[in-house]
């Protein structure tokens, strides 16, 4: 098996480059390091904004007419978007995944650099701010979550390889060619390998990535579907569940399921059931809408 394996590139760091520490008036500042999961969540808000900026500026899509939403409110959407995505990627995780980090490690739970942010706790954050920020300024709530909808892969995307290149939720021992190695730190700091494993993020980083954002642009170039508000985020909605359920399998089982249930289930099967579901209400509803 280790003959198979590829081991993780030693070129491949969490750390782009750091700067620091520094003494400024005898006080010590930093370490300051920029990482790859920062810059991959700053590429994907970034990149997710531009594009929801076009659709809505792509009057043959919403049938000859200018978008429901404009240009300035998505820009200023893109600030609640943010906090939607960080607040409740990290409470998602923490409560979720590691609800012991609470009384154990309560110093951990804004160390969003280190990794560990919850898709579906993002994803409430960000169905949050939709629905807050389009109380507040008087835009077609579906709408606007279509428009989210059709960009979240491209955030997914990075996020993933983000996962990849920090080493983390990598997925169960495999034997396969293009198996695995990931670094792992021992508590003496010793950094070893761990048995071939799948490259899980990578898999999901082309499902619920490119595969999916293509999907969605059929949805949303070739049927027009941006004119039946809750369909693209109904598509959405069930195209990452069924492509997350799958992946769940070859991903390491969650430690905090209780042994006899874990090799079977996980908790992202869990959470991915009732978004499917959910996801599936919402295209049919919006079948039967059109914009206004």
């Amino acid at each position: 098996m280790l003959d198979a394996a590829l081991q993780f590139p030693g070129f491949l760091q969490p750390e782009i480059f750091s700067l620091g520490p520094f003494e400024v008036g005898g006080l010590t500042l930093g370490p300051f390091a920029l990482r790859w999961y920062a810059l991959a969540y700053i590429a994907g808000l970034l990149l997710g904004w531009r594009y929801m900026t076009g659709l809505v500026r792509n009057e043959k899509l919403w049938g000859g007419k200018p978008g429901p939403v404009s240009v300035l409110q998505l820009d200023d959407f893109l600030f609640w978007a943010t906090i939607g995505v960080i607040a409740g990627g990290r409470i998602g995780y923490v409560l979720f995944y590691k609800p012991d980090m609470i009384w154990k490690a309560p110093g951990d739970l804004v160390a969003i650099w280190q990794g560990g942010m919850s898709f579906h706790g993002g994803l409430i954050g960000v169905a949050l701010a939709v629905f807050f920020f389009a109380r507040k300024h008087k835009v077609p709530m579906w709408t606007l979550g279509d428009l989210v909808a059709a960009a979240a892969p491209i955030g997914l995307f990075f996020g993933r390889l983000a996962n990849f290149v920090n080493g983390e939720l990598y997925g169960r021992a495999s034997n396969a060619p293009w198996a695995v190695m990931f670094p792992q730190t021992d508590i003496y700091g010793q950094v070893g390998y761990t048995e071939p494993r799948h490259p899980s993020q990578l898999y999901e980083a082309v499902l619920e990535g490119l595969v999916l954002f293509f999907i969605l642009r059929v949805v949303t170039h070739q049927r027009l579907m941006l004119q039946r508000p809750g369909v693209t985020a109904g598509v959405f909605l069930i195209g990452y569940g069924v492509f997350r359920f799958l992946v769940e399998f070859v991903r390491e089982p969650d430690a905090h399921m209780p042994e006899a249930l874990r090799q079977y289930i996980t908790m992202g099967m869990l959470l991915c059931l009732p978004m499917i579901a959910l996801g599936a209400w919402i295209a049919w509803r919006g079948q039967k809408a059109r914009a206004a």
